[in-house]
């Protein structure tokens, strides 16, 4: 990607910067945008040879209410709603003040982005949303939007420049030392270098419950900024909920981007290798992961018929199930029964499975594990009963750990006794706070744009001796 014409690609590393931001995935290009909007000379270092990090390995989706979109489709939404979704998703282990200032900011963060050019197809309900709110976008286009646009203001990128240590004076943080040796001051430091991902210590040390888990996220996602905030003595937050994704492909395969396929959140069923199901599939699917973590053997499958095949989206990678079945990746036979053979389960399970799930909904009995509609609040339940059937194998993903540095509303980074270490900022995946105990679909892209575009506004506004 560090080839895309017009990246305002710099080689030279400059002695002193305004505002020097760590990372280029939406949250590093919001805030270099945000900071050269607000007049300062604003650098972005990444640490690999290409922008894109951990967004451009998403699925896409920005979780806004209230946008035009919405309304073109006849969805009712407010920030209200959007703000009760995520308090109770994230079990009120949230922090309040983050998510008030997600719902006050996202909208205009939207329209900011429509602004410089992103664009969202058609709007999907998706998992903690009462209403459809997921927004999808062409995320590596947003990125190459966002950076020309702070390219035409002055902001430069350097690629393969990995940040070591921040530098600190005993007062304020005031620039980064490189793994190679070289430094640059800054009057401001922004870190969104995402979460730990790919680094199996700290994924170990936080979160040993993901052992079995596979491992998916952006090369670069190996806690570089945590760390080196941590060793000035930050905060952090929400390291207990970590949880994998639900829906990835059960082993490495070329057609895996890592968002895998939610067959369930358009009528599949999820069930084990006993053949039987495990979970209310319309919960939110980190939580349907660890429930399927837990299950003997660790891989699952997704079962559906023609009925939710019909409802394949390949613009939504979640959705993308023709897709699958193109690239080898879905078991398929004409009956359950021939499904049952394939997936290799118990003689007789998946049938009994299947028979009494469709037996539930006709006659409007209560679902074994309290099942109500497909995705969240949205969507009736349907049975699994026209032909073809498929199963998608189906395993557990970290693909980014939602947790991070303590940040107040101004997205500063504090100390563990809630003080602001001078000069540091932080925004996206790299955060904690924001997403407490639970995870709505959209929100990581969103808070990356809406905190991005804070973090660099607010870096931007540091005292300053230079002139631009």
């Amino acid at each position: 990607m560090s080839s895309v014409p017009g990246l305002p690609v710099e080689t030279a590393l400059p002695e002193r910067v305004g505002v020097l931001v760590l990372g280029a995935g939406l949250a590093g290009c919001a805030a270099l945008l945000a900071a050269a909007e607000a007049g300062r000379y604003a650098l972005l270092l990444e640490k690999t040879g290409g922008i894109g990090g951990s967004t451009v390995k998403s699925a896409g989706l920005s979780a806004f209410a209230g946008t035009d979109e919405q309304a073109e489709q006849g969805i009712a939404d407010s920030a209200d709603l959007l703000r009760k979704d995520l308090l109770d998703v994230g079990k009120d282990r949230n922090a309040p003040a983050l998510v008030d200032l997600y719902c006050e900011h996202q909208l205009e963060t939207y329209r900011w982005l429509k602004d410089h050019g992103v664009r969202y197809g058609e709007i999907h309900a998706a998992s903690g949303q009462s209403v459809p709110r997921s927004h999808p976008a062409d995320t590596t286009r947003m990125l190459e939007l966002l950076l020309k646009a702070a390219g035409d203001l002055g902001a430069r990128v350097m690629l393969d420049a990995p940040a070591h240590r921040l530098l600190h004076d005993g007062a304020r943080v005031t620039g980064v030392r490189l793994a190679d040796g070289r430094e640059v001051a800054a009057d401001a430091v922004v870190l969104a270098t995402g979460g730990f991902s790919m680094n199996p210590d700290l994924l170990a040390t936080f979160a040993p419950q993901m052992e079995h888990a596979l491992r998916q996220g952006g090369a670069g996602n190996q806690g570089d900024g945590l760390k080196m905030a941590m060793a000035l003595g930050a905060g952090v937050r929400d390291t207990p909920y970590i949880k994998g994704t639900y829906g990835h492909f059960h082993v490495e395969h070329p057609d895996e981007d890592g968002t895998g396929i939610l067959a369930v959140y358009k009528g599949a069923i999820a069930v084990n290798r006993e053949g039987r199901r495990f979970v209310d599939e319309s919960r939110n699917y980190k939580e349907i992961g660890d429930a399927a973590l837990a299950q003997p053997g660790v891989t699952t499958w997704q079962v559906f018929d023609a009925r939710t095949m019909a409802l394949a989206n390949d613009e939504v990678p979640i959705y993308e199930f023709a897709g699958r079945e193109r690239a080898g990746m879905l078991l398929r036979a004409d009956t359950i029964a021939g499904l049952e053979a394939e997936i290799g389960l118990p003689e007789g399970s998946l049938r009994r499975t299947v028979a009494d799930y469709n037996a539930a909904i006709a006659s409007g009995r209560d679902d074994a594990f309290g099942r109500v509609h497909l995705s969240g609040g949205v969507g009736e339940r349907t049975p699994i009963d026209q032909p073809p059937f498929y199963a998608h194998p189906s395993g557990t993903v970290v693909l980014a750990t939602y947790c991070g540095l303590t940040v107040d509303t101004r997205m500063r980074v504090l100390d563990w006794w809630g003080e602001p270490i001078g000069r540091l900022y932080a925004a996206g995946e790299i955060t904690g706070g924001f997403h407490g105990a639970g995870y709505m679909t959209g929100t990581s892209i969103g808070k990356s744009g809406v905190f991005g575009r804070i973090a660099g506004r607010n870096a931007a506004g540091e005292e300053s001796e230079l002139q631009w």
